[in-house]
């Protein structure tokens, strides 16, 4: 088979599994690939609401023979709910481009905090991808027989799979096929609770006698300060219900504007629906007298005693229903982990925290190699833990209120140097303030209470790629300090095309192109001093053999500023000012020069598409690129730098189109 063929056949392969490729310049694009409120309830929600399958049931669990203490716990997860819900709400008013509890502890409080809360939030959500599909397959597989279950790591293995395709093909195409899971699961859920406060409205007088008993029980054998932490210990214990409340503000990016108002709309539905749901399945345990069954969930035993008068074939297919949809839910909520855990890591490779790479979008306008990060990772935790949710269900929690710390402390940091400017700063202090005290509350007890049965895992992991966060960023400004010392040369440029500005005002004409002289083409990436000696390089080595001087450059729409038409319209403006720059000034030195750009998500694809013209046009011309030597060659250079210049001349090598690298050394 031809070399030509099988990439033929690779691109027919890929086009089917992951789609074909967008089109940049399409007027509709952000149209087609954003979220509206219902779409961002789902894929972002999704993760909030399905924390009611396992949440409220480890709070209940915890008060042990106390249960009618629970009125308080879901009491206070209300709140809690609503309070962060609220808090977050602010801060996706500060921040409208994005960036969730990495952004903002960056910007409020410093780089390298915020540097910490990131990397807290990529290990919640490479945990959040793994037990979520681990429990759905618990859940799942507890609906068979016993002999199906050692396919279950199989099944949670292929989840993961699946949904890393998934997200491959753009976050809106991985959200449809959700929709009718989140639907039946809420509807299910929701007439189930509806219908046991319905039918049970006269048992609350015996709820709150109960509890006024249980109070009275609680103290006299424990004392006041030992209910006290009782409760407070069950309300810790719950923890896990508040994870995912933060996933709106980390994915405004790909919210439908105006994205403040679509994403303060779905953090509105989340809370309301994820309150709703804890509390009434706490009351709905109370009130029906749940308690643990063996090889069951509580919400397993609440809905089998509410369907119990039922008809036995309408009871067992909507308990069958409901408990397949809180099964497929659990898949769904992983969906978090892949739409927000890229977006945070593309933020710190553009801050340089982690490689450059994880930044660049896919033709179909995602983070691929930030999804496939995830995936991977995801896919190793669940095959090191063997998909035990009793393991991965002590990791996790964890780091998501370390964010959620930092976040609440960064705003009310903001808020308090801010109040002489802000009306009604007290509101805002306090319900930041509020939030914070309880995150902290929550993370110190869940941190006292699981780090010995294995919380000091998470905490190890996410301290290890701390550690190569710094690494990292301490090679980047290495690099920059090298690259600063190539810079000299601009300020020689500068004032040359002032000259040639100068002239050009006064009347003096442009050199006309002559097509068939010889032409250097120069591959730049900015008005830089890289480009400037590269050029310089072409000029001494290859004296006045060149009489025409092109230049071209690839923007890059990455991470950073693919978040709106006006974002790329800035984007191909710049591109185009830094190239006419260096047309300015060779223009000042007395030769032709033209200047060419575009904007894509390659920059191989873009810069061989716009050679492959010019060599149609000019067949004497030859392409040079500079490429960096640096004193070493190492590990970390090879990893941190994806070399574009030899992968475009090896593209157009393959075009039989010249090019020539001009080694740039760096001391």
């Amino acid at each position: 088979m031809h070399v030509g063929s099988e990439a033929n056949l690779f691109g027919k392969i890929k086009n089917l599994l992951i789609g074909k490729a967008r089109n940049p310049n399409d007027p509709e694009l952000f149209h087609k690939i954003t979220l509206i409120v219902f779409f961002a309830w789902v894929g972002l929600g999704a993760d909030g609401l399905s924390s009611s399958c396992y949440g409220p049931e480890e709070a209940f669990l915890a008060l042990k023979t106390h249960m009618f203490l629970g009125i308080f716990v879901a009491l206070a997860t209300a709140f809690t709910i609503f309070i962060i819900s609220t808090s977050y709400s602010q801060i996706i008013e500060l921040f409208p481009s994005g960036g969730g509890g990495y952004l903002v502890a960056s910007k409020l409080l410093s780089p390298a905090v915020g540097m910490v809360s990131g990397c807290a939030l990529l290990i919640d959500y490479v945990l959040t991808i793994t037990i979520s599909i681990a429990s759905g397959a618990d859940a799942l597989f507890s609906l068979f027989p016993a002999m199906f279950y050692s396919f279950k790591l199989e099944f949670a293995i292929a989840g993961v799979l699946l949904l890393t395709l998934l997200n491959m093909r753009g976050a809106k195409e991985s959200v449809l096929p959700l929709i009718p899971i989140f639907l039946i699961f809420l509807l299910t859920h929701t007439f189930a609770i509806i219908y046991a406060l319905s039918t049970h409205a006269s048992g609350f007088g015996a709820v709150a006698h109960a509890t006024v008993v249980d109070v009275k029980s609680a103290s006299a054998q424990i004392g006041t300060l030992g209910m006290v932490l009782l409760i407070l210990r069950a309300y810790s214990m719950g923890a896990g219900t508040y994870t995912g409340i933060e996933a709106v503000s980390n994915g405004l990016p790909i919210l439908r504007e105006p994205r403040v108002q679509t994403a303060k709309r779905t953090m509105q539905y989340m809370a309301a629906s994820l309150a709703f749901m804890a509390v009434g399945l706490m009351l709905g345990y109370l009130l029906y007298g749940v308690s643990h069954v063996p090889g069951k969930t509580l919400n397993a035993v609440l809905l089998e005693r509410i369907t119990m008068g039922w008809n036995p074939s309408a009871g067992y297919t909507f308990v069958l229903v409901a408990l397949i949809a809180e099964a497929t839910l659990l898949f769904v909520a992983a969906q978090t982990g892949f739409l927000d855990g890229p977006r945070v890591l593309a933020n710190m490779a553009l801050d340089r925290w982690f490689p450059a790479q994880f930044a660049i979008l896919s033709e179909r306008f995602v983070t691929q190699n930030g999804i496939l990060l995830m995936g991977g990772a995801s896919l190793l935790l669940m095959i090191f833990s063997r998909g035990s949710v009793k393991f991965l269900v002590i990791l996790y929690s964890i780091n998501v209120f370390i964010t959620f710390c930092l976040s609440q402390l960064g705003m009310v940091r903001h808020w308090w140097l801010v109040r002489k400017e802000v009306r009604d700063w007290v509101k805002k202090i306090a319900i930041n303030g509020v939030g914070l005290v309880l995150c902290f509350f929550i993370l110190a007890s869940v941190l006292i209470i699981k780090f010995g049965e294995g919380g000091w895992i998470t905490l190890f992991i996410t301290g290890s790629l701390i550690g190569v966060a710094l690494l990292v960023k301490s090679h980047y400004k290495n690099t920059v300090v090298l690259l600063k010392r190539l810079d000299s040369l601009i300020s020689v440029a500068d004032f040359s095309r002032l000259e040639a500005v100068q002239q050009a005002t006064n009347g003096h004409g442009k050199l006309e192109i002559c097509p068939t002289a010889k032409t250097a083409v120069v591959l730049v990436s900015g008005y830089n001093g890289l480009g400037l000696h590269t050029l310089f390089n072409i000029l001494r080595l290859f004296k006045d053999n060149f009489k025409n001087f092109f230049f071209i450059q690839a923007g890059i729409m990455d991470a950073g500023n693919f978040k709106g038409a006006v974002e790329i319209e800035k984007l191909n403006a710049h591109v185009k000012g830094e190239v006419d720059h260096y047309v300015t000034f060779m223009q000042s030195q007395g030769f032709c020069a033209q200047g060419f750009s575009a904007i894509g998500i390659d920059v191989v694809d873009e810069v061989a598409a716009l050679a492959s013209d010019i060599y149609k046009k000019y067949p004497q011309a030859i392409f040079f690129g500079g490429e960096v030597v640096f004193p070493k060659d190492t590990f970390s250079t090879r990893l941190l730098y994806n070399h574009t210049t030899f992968a475009i001349q090896k593209k157009l090598y393959r075009e039989g189109i010249p090019f020539l690298i001009m080694p740039i050394r760096v001391e």
